[in-house]
């Protein structure tokens, strides 16, 4: 078993897509294993897994972090459906603060993205009916929990959705604006 990486435009950012093994029945893959995970330069442990649904397309989650001393970085896969998955780096000091990076992650084409700590996470729904799965390098520690808007013109993401159509919950819609976060994270190291 084997993987496959792709480098984006944000430092530690990184695609994988693991091996398939498939016959008329369907397909065998290994999602996470922490040796070939760390041949390939990833070498993060995880301790929490997650896993959402959203009934509606256009679901929008995020974007979200969570803060030192309880930072996560995050391993993130759809195992059902489509959904357009985005990193924005938050690191102060960082060449590419503020920018982002985003990949359409699917139960098809089985990517996958690993996002460290010290950038945003967050996704839209592709369609109905979407699962995603995701393992966290540190528990949920809710006193350190925190969001910025998705639409935030300083960051400019391209949803591809209609402005004003995304679905949010209460803490997304009451999310700051970019422009009003202080972020916690350093480039090199948490503040």
């Amino acid at each position: 078993m084997g993987i496959r990486t792709e480098a984006t435009t944000l430092e530690g950012v990184v695609v994988v897509t693991p091996d398939r093994f498939g016959d008329s029945r369907g397909f065998f893959s290994e999602s996470w294993n922490c040796n070939t995970f760390a041949a390939a330069g990833i070498t993060t442990p995880f301790v929490q897994d997650n896993h959402s649904f959203s009934a509606s397309r256009g679901t929008v989650r995020g974007l979200h972090f969570q803060a030192p001393p309880h930072a996560q970085a995050k391993l993130v896969r759809c195992s059902r459906g489509r959904l357009f998955d985005v990193a924005v780096d938050i690191r102060k000091g960082s060449p590419t603060y503020g920018q982002w990076t985003g990949a359409e992650l699917s139960f098809e084409n089985g990517r996958q993205m690993m996002i460290p700590a010290g950038f945003l996470h967050g996704f839209v729904t592709l369609e109905d009916d979407v699962e995603i799965a995701y393992k966290c390098s540190d528990y949920y520690a809710p006193d350190c929990d925190g969001a910025v808007r998705f639409d935030s013109p300083q960051i400019g993401i391209d949803w591809g959705i209609a402005p004003g159509s995304a679905v949010l919950s209460d803490k997304d819609a009451r999310a700051m604006d970019f422009a009003d976060f202080d972020s916690p994270f350093t480039y090199g190291g948490a503040a």
